[in-house]
């Protein structure tokens, strides 16, 4: 298991950058003070307010992911099939918020974690699944969602 990351409040997917700005994907490898981030060897994130100045513009237009994250990478963190935040037929589908940028639809779960008010430190481990499943341990917090469904933070 491994601990849930930060979300990406101070990000721009980078695959929305290049197309409103209409330049080559590889372009932000070029750019020396604009920080990048990779989630899953396959999202690539732009930080905030560190695009070239020819450039800055376009961050009025990109979409906040404030609190959101790639679907893909959301399910490997929380340790669930990636089928819960994909199909409507999964039980705890509606629970969560989404978003799509380009073709990459985002979960938010900043917003579900206040719902359900769970608490995450920095380096929690957390797992979601059906209760029967979950391994809860002695320094774990337990909390029951619904429809058999439960998470575990591991500190």
């Amino acid at each position: 298991m491994s601990h849930l990351p930060n979300t990406l409040n101070s990000f721009w997917l980078w695959k929305e950058v290049y197309a409103k700005l209409g330049i080559s994907n590889p372009a932000y490898k070029y750019w020396k003070n604009t920080p990048t981030l990779k989630l899953n060897n396959k999202y690539v994130f732009i930080q905030k307010q560190t695009l070239p100045e020819k450039h800055e513009y376009v961050e009025e237009i990109l979409t906040d992911l404030s609190g959101y994250l790639p679907i893909k990478y959301a399910s490997d963190r929380l340790h669930v099939n990636e089928h819960l935040f994909v199909s409507e037929k999964m039980k705890l589908h509606t629970e969560f918020e989404y978003k799509f940028v380009e073709d990459v639809k985002f979960v938010n779960i900043k917003k579900f974690f206040r719902e359900y008010g769970i608490k995450v430190n920095k380096n929690s481990i957390v797992q979601l699944g059906r209760m029967k499943d979950l391994e809860i341990s002695a320094d774990a917090t337990f909390y029951n969602l619904k429809n058999d469904y439960g998470l575990v933070v591991y500190n």
